[in-house]
């Protein structure tokens, strides 16, 4: 996997699949309904919009052939089924958080699991100057990792300075800890209002 695809994953999970089946569904129903449209207001000729919607040629081969028609219409109803429950529960997987195996020598294994390096960077973040709060998520692989950070700070905080204590002192004390020259992380930085004086 490259680095590119390990930062997409930093900064969310992934739903361009689910996006691109979406638009090719709407185009086809888009394009179905243009079609029968057209046919309806007699742009494609007056006899054609008089005729019944399913043609009859088509359904005297039907009859003919009703076997075949039954045959295929029940392989294409439960390819549409396994299909769907594939989908289903794909996107209903919840998101992965590996642990990070850091050596796998036989009888020395280590190994820091998601949880814990969630922890550590959260309590690092939480010391910086002007934070309040912080949330921190293991994401990506074993073999690449990936942070999503988000940040609540204090009001009247310098945005840049964070941004320079979390890069110089957080984040480069988790990619020496993981042994990693990179470490793609994506930052999120909200205003902490949950503390503010009640307006009267």
């Amino acid at each position: 996997m490259s680095s590119s695809a390990t930062a997409r994953r930093a900064q969310g999970r992934s739903y361009g699949t689910e996006r691109t089946l979406t638009v090719l569904v709407g185009i086809v129903a888009l394009l179905a309904g243009a079609a029968a449209l057209a046919v309806g207001m007699g742009w494609l000729g007056r006899f054609r919009a008089q005729r019944a919607v399913l043609d009859p040629l088509a359904v005297d081969w039907l009859r003919d052939h009703a076997l075949y028609a039954r045959i295929g219409a029940i392989v294409l109803g439960v390819l549409l089924l396994a299909f769907g429950l594939w989908w289903f529960f794909r996107s209903l997987r919840p998101e992965r958080h590996p642990d990070l195996r850091l050596d796998q020598t036989p009888g020395a294994e280590l190994t820091v699991t998601s949880n814990a390096l969630s922890g550590a960077v959260r309590t690092d973040a939480e010391q910086l100057d002007g934070v309040n709060r912080a949330r921190v998520r293991s994401v990506g692989t074993v073999a690449e990792p990936a942070l999503r950070i988000t940040l609540w700070l204090g009001e009247g905080t310098e945005v840049r300075r964070v941004w320079q204590d979390l890069e110089s002192s957080v984040l480069t004390r988790a990619r020496e800890a993981l042994g990693v020259d990179t470490l793609p992380t994506a930052v999120r930085i909200e205003l902490d209002t949950a503390g503010s004086a009640r307006v009267r």
